[in-house]
């Protein structure tokens, strides 16, 4: 019997048309353009309408990866959404909703909660319900309108997440050259309080001192998380490529989550990256949590850098805290 591999058929993506750019922000807060650049690389970020919500943009990026994949709502036996900002807290499931909105109907659907690195959660996922049989075609989507939950006078937050969505369709192959390569996801608990939403929930539940407190927001320890980033990510990529006897020269595109710039440059300082190597999408989406990696993929893939075949190396860490990384080429149809 021949063997069965997992394949990323194509990609796709959205962002809101409305721009928060970083005068904007100096208006509301006390921070200034030239400060979060330096900081961040964050010259702009986008953010969803007040009647745009996490499932909305969730369907646009699936229906356009669904298109390029040149499969059908039909053809998809299962639907995974990564968001920590989904339509409701926390049922129904935002992969429910999109699944509806698209018509696909009678296939099973659910969210996961990795934060920043869900989309590589993601491919872990669908990797191992294609591989083992039991699915063939998977649509992935990591959507998230972070600033429902970000406070506006909290300037350690508010200059750093944006809104938007990144779709994928993931199916099975007989061509080893197609598959999925390898994929390395992790978490450690012991760093839940590095970055957190601490209500509605079972510890702060639904309340008027919840709202009072400010609790429905997500907080940060900055520093903290930008030191075990570096360290966790740099640690992650070493050990994925020394794991498949890869060198970093030999990757067309390193696809790192785009939190920040100096952590990517870190990152790529690190393992001696060429800037061509490097996708860079953070100056003008910011810090879009779980829509992040697929964004920045559909960048390349919209922009001509990305061809059928190249090899990705994708690379995150978020709330949880979580990290992942993967290598996979691009088995889609290019422009």
């Amino acid at each position: 019997m021949a063997s069965v591999y997992a394949s990323m058929r194509s990609i796709g993506a959205y962002a809101p048309s409305r721009i928060l750019s970083n005068s904007d922000l100096e208006k509301m807060v006390d921070t200034t353009d030239e400060w979060i650049v330096k900081r961040t690389g964050i010259k702009e970020r986008r953010i969803a309408a007040n009647d745009e919500y996490t499932s909305d943009m969730g369907v646009k990026a699936a229906l356009q990866a669904i298109e390029r994949s040149g499969l059908s709502a039909n053809d998809i036996d299962l639907v995974i959404c990564a968001t920590v900002t989904p339509d409701y807290f926390n049922m129904p499931s935002t992969a429910c909703i999109i699944s509806d909105k698209i018509g696909i109907n009678d296939v099973q659907a659910f969210d996961i909660s990795a934060a920043c690195s869900g989309f590589v959660y993601l491919l872990t996922i669908a990797k191992a319900f294609i591989e083992s049989g039991m699915k063939k075609n998977v649509l992935i989507i990591g959507a998230e309108k972070f600033s429902s939950i970000v406070d506006y006078t909290d300037r350690g937050t508010c200059i750093l997440f944006g809104d938007g969505a990144g779709a994928a369709v993931i199916s099975a192959t007989s061509d080893k050259n197609e598959a999925i390569i390898d994929i390395h996801a992790s978490a450690d608990g012991a760093y839940a309080d590095f970055l957190v939403t601490p209500a509605p929930g079972s510890v702060n539940p639904a309340s008027q001192e919840m709202l009072d407190n400010k609790l429905n927001f997500v907080q940060m320890k900055g520093n903290e998380t930008f030191k075990l980033a570096v360290k966790t990510l740099t640690k992650d990529v070493i050990e994925i490529l020394k794991h498949n006897n890869l060198q970093a020269s030999e990757i067309p595109h390193f696809i790192p989550h785009q939190a920040n710039y100096r952590i990517i440059k870190a990152v790529g300082d690190a393992l001696n990256m060429k800037e061509e190597q490097v996708v860079l999408t953070v100056h003008k989406y910011g810090n879009t949590s779980a829509a992040s990696i697929p964004m920045a993929i559909n960048d390349i893939y919209e922009s001509g850098r990305l061809k059928t075949g190249e090899l990705m190396l994708l690379d995150t860490f978020g709330g949880g805290l979580t990290w992942a990384s993967a290598l996979l080429p691009f088995a889609g149809k290019v422009k």
